[in-house]
């Protein structure tokens, strides 16, 4: 575990997603309600068969998808996570790293009923791509206040 909290339901969360396996689909429910609320950049779901499949997908198109927790804020039912996602690119040696954060609400009974991701795909992901990379970074460049 990177970071430490004092709240059992924040650390089982950072335990699950630093350890996260294919495996460990099977025993979402332990962390996620029934009818969980998920929404990243790419997927918005409310269940735990639409969270899970996209965790599945996660493992399915990802080379040595894995998460590191850097910073953890909890207060009330409410969490926010720092964390960056890892992934090993196929014929590269420095792994692709992303950096952003989650907002957890957790519901009476411990588990996460809203799982919320933020992070700058154009950023993190799309300037990282050979040929959309450049034309991304040029963009940015432009719109750059000077």
């Amino acid at each position: 575990m990177s970071t430490s909290n004092p709240d059992p339901r924040v650390q089982a969360v950072i335990k699950f997603f630093e350890q996260l396996q294919p495996a460990d689909l099977a025993r979402l429910d332990q962390l996620y309600c029934e009818d969980a609320y998920f929404k990243d950049p790419f997927n918005e779901v409310q269940s735990l068969a639409g969270v899970r499949r996209i965790f599945a997908h996660m493992f399915e198109t990802l080379n040595q998808p894995r998460f590191e927790v850097l910073e953890a804020l909890c207060e009330g039912n409410q969490c926010f996570l720092a964390w960056d996602f890892i992934v090993q690119r196929q014929g590269q040696t420095e792994p692709l790293r992303i950096h952003g954060s989650s907002h957890l609400r957790f519901a009476p009974d411990g588990r996460v009923a809203y799982h919320r991701d933020y992070w700058d795909a154009a950023e993190e992901l799309y300037e990282k791509l050979p040929l959309l990379g450049a034309l991304m970074r040029a963009l940015k460049r432009r719109l750059r206040a000077h």
